[in-house]
């Protein structure tokens, strides 16, 4: 029973990372189950089980607070679910890990550069969608990813819309969460065409759906109402930390010079976010200043 409790924490958890941030619930949750000594197929086939409950829920939470642009989400969660589907049938055939460094450093360097954009003020979005193009390579490749490692969708098209386009990062957040739910139902379908579903802890399972489903509809309130420069730098930083560790251990760096690295990086991230949080209080402070003068 405590186990299960600390699945539906963790659950819980990840989903309000993921539906403010848009990414990490895949991540979070996949990590957690091969601790408990899960297989990696089994994990992420039991990930994406329960990410068909929680996306629907966080996908309808986003529409209510209006964070969902409907064109884009159509048209990347199409080719996503082709990725994922793929990459179900395709896991435990193919090495992937020879591919992992070469992801994890293109996406640390999506997040210094988002991170970058946001901190100087290039950030604010002016309404424009990405390519066709754009989106269902992003689609294909991220959907791909996360059914062959159990997280992936998030952390591929989140920083890659927010860097492709001027859409708003809560919508890029909504769309991306929303659109989820196709790419889970895809990936799952994957996994029960090639392993027993005797194999998967369908308990466990349901308390990561649970704890999830309690955080979705917070989450999606949460993302409405903050600022897109604290979004951006918050997303970019959760990029290069979740990054940083996987080209750590491709590297094989003693223990102290690994932890300094890691430790560098977080705190590089937190004076961005302090920065990011300054500026917008000096934002809003001569915004209601001009609005007292108006007046």
């Amino acid at each position: 029973m405590r186990k299960l409790l600390l699945v539906a924490l963790a659950g819980c958890v990840a989903q309000l990372i993921d539906g403010s941030l848009g990414m990490a619930y895949g991540v979070t949750s996949t990590t957690l189950l091969l601790v408990v000594g899960m297989s990696p197929v089994l994990a992420s086939a039991s990930v994406h089980l329960a990410e068909i409950g929680t996306t629907l829920i966080s996908g309808l939470s986003h529409a209510k607070f209006g964070n969902v642009d409907w064109h884009v989400a159509r048209r990347i969660a199409l080719p996503g679910a082709v990725g994922a589907l793929s990459g179900a049938l395709l896991l435990g055939r193919l090495p992937v890990h020879l591919a992992k460094i070469w992801v994890s450093a293109f996406l640390f360097c999506l997040g210094c550069y988002l991170i970058l954009r946001f901190l100087l003020g290039r950030g604010i979005p002016h309404g424009a969608d990405p390519s066709t193009r754009t989106l269902v390579v992003t689609g294909g490749v991220a959907g791909f990813l996360d059914a062959m490692g159990g997280g992936g969708w998030g952390p591929v098209a989140t920083p890659t819309l927010m860097v492709a386009s001027r859409m708003h990062p809560s919508k890029v957040v909504g769309t991306v969460d929303t659109s989820e739910f196709l790419v889970s139902c895809a990936a799952s379908l994957g996994f029960l065409l090639t392993i027993s579903s005797g194999g998967i802890a369908f308990p466990i399972v349901a308390c990561l759906l649970l704890g999830g489903a309690i955080a979705a509809p917070v989450a999606a309130w949460l993302v409405r109402h903050m600022h897109p420069s604290l979004l951006g730098v918050a997303v970019g930083g959760l990029i290069l930390l979740s990054n940083a560790h996987t080209m750590l251990e491709t590297f094989r760096l003693p223990g102290v010079a690994a932890l300094t690295a890691y430790l560098l990086v977080g705190g590089l991230w937190l004076v961005a976010l302090a920065v990011a949080s300054c500026a917008v209080l000096v934002e809003r402070f001569y915004s209601n200043l001009q609005r007292g003068l108006e007046i």
